[in-house]
């Protein structure tokens, strides 16, 4: 037999979007710190200009700071549309094959949700982008929020047509096999109304345009009600399977997929939360703020303690990300990792500081961000490790020469 860490990584599948996901992920990662620990009074979020100010004036460690974030920020969203660009090339080979059509016709047709979810990303990352990078883009915002709206409208149309497509697939013709659905993988489909909900969501709280904003706010709405009432019925359907016939090994990462999902939806309904004490005078207290915030990471700890349990009783990480398994699912290793990291600045700043029970730049606000660092750079280590498992060293067969099932 022939060595396993020598086979050819899997044929290309949608699933190969999480890559340029997790690039997309991280890149918001960085954002992160120039978010919160640089000052920019009067906006919501940093910007080029606010930057250089800060940059000029701040000192050694503020410098370095802002170093570190914008080299972050720059090399992945490099990697991001250097894989978004890779995969939209193999999905248009993909669509006519044979494997394409029998996908289709089984669970792992939702897997196709992967690609607008991935396009929801691509404009969160341009955003942040512009922001930082573009001199004078942040004062001409206002003209850009209908844009970024009608963007993510677009993708929440194909994204719907997309998850109508399979839903009705199932339905109709029937196919779904309720045993195979020993995991969580089916809430890839509902993660990527999530990331549309919050993308109406960054224009609902940022603008002040009150029209702009009462739209945004109902695109959000509308996706977010879409995540979280599907997400539902693909949880109690998946842990149904998975308490009956056992977990999938190879897909128990997607036990993992409820922490960027409650990343995401936590995100949406606070910006949303926001805009309505920014725009229409609803006030939102800072201890509502935290008692939101701290209860849907409790969430996330729970199913990340219970995930990482099963994944080493399973030796997930021993077969498929330090050993010679190979496996396109294992991006899914990165988004939590992400999402986790993301959601505590949030628990931290807004919540505890927020509070008032800490201090930015204290010595506990600090201890408080040592293992929020250890999880963004054990992340990082993780990606560059499946990617050249994955993609770099071994990339998988055109699309076009993949089998039939």
């Amino acid at each position: 037999m022939s060595d396993p860490s020598t086979r050819p990584a899997p044929a290309w599948q949608p699933l190969y979007f999480l890559a340029a996901l997790g690039a997309g992920g991280l890149a918001v990662s960085f954002f992160m710190y120039l978010m919160w620990m640089t000052p920019h009074a009067g906006q919501p979020i940093p910007s080029f200009t606010t930057l250089t100010t800060a940059f000029i004036e701040g000192t050694l460690a503020m410098k370095a700071l802002i170093v570190v974030a914008v080299a972050g920020i720059a090399v992945f969203t490099a990697l991001h549309v250097r894989l978004v660009i890779w995969n939209v090339v193999r999905l248009r080979a993909w669509h006519p094959t044979e494997a394409a059509i029998t996908m289709k016709r089984t669970n792992s047709g939702s897997a196709i949700m992967a690609v607008p979810l991935t396009y929801a990303m691509v404009i969160n990352v341009g955003f942040i982008v512009g922001a930082v990078f573009v001199p004078g883009l942040w004062e001409r915002a206002e003209w850009l929020f209908p844009f970024a709206l009608a963007g993510f409208a677009a993708i929440g149309v194909y994204a719907l047509r997309l998850f109508a497509g399979f839903m009705t697939q199932m339905i109709v013709e029937g196919g779904f096999d309720c045993a195979k659905n020993n995991s969580l993988s089916q809430m890839l489909s509902v993660f990527a109304f999530a990331m549309v909900g919050v993308g109406f969501s960054a224009a609902t709280a940022m603008s002040h345009n009150p029209l702009v904003s009462v739209i945004g706010f109902s695109g959000a709405a509308f996706f977010i009600s879409a995540a979280v009432l599907f997400g539902l019925m693909f949880l109690f359907m998946g842990f149904r399977s998975m308490l009956e016939n056992k977990a999938n090994p190879e897909t128990v990462p997607t036990l993992w997929i409820i922490i960027p999902f409650i990343t995401v939806i936590g995100i949406a309904l606070y910006r949303m939360n926001m805009a309505l004490d920014h725009n229409f005078g609803v006030e939102w207290l800072a201890g509502e703020k935290f008692a939101f915030l701290i209860t849907l990471f409790a969430v996330q700890l729970l199913f990340g303690v219970l995930g990482y349990s099963v994944m080493k009783r399973t030796g997930y990480f021993e077969t498929y990300v330090s050993g010679p398994g190979k496996s396109p699912g294992s991006f899914a290793l990165i988004c939590p990792g992400v999402a986790l990291f993301v959601f505590a600045n949030f628990v931290i700043n807004p919540g505890l500081v927020g509070l008032g029970v800490m201090e930015q730049f204290s010595l506990a606000w600090y201890i408080a961000y040592v293992p929020l660092v250890a999880v963004q750079l054990l992340t990082i280590r993780t990606f560059f490790r499946l990617t050249g498992k994955l993609i770099t060293s071994d990339r998988p067969a055109p699309a076009a020469m993949v089998p039939a099932e």
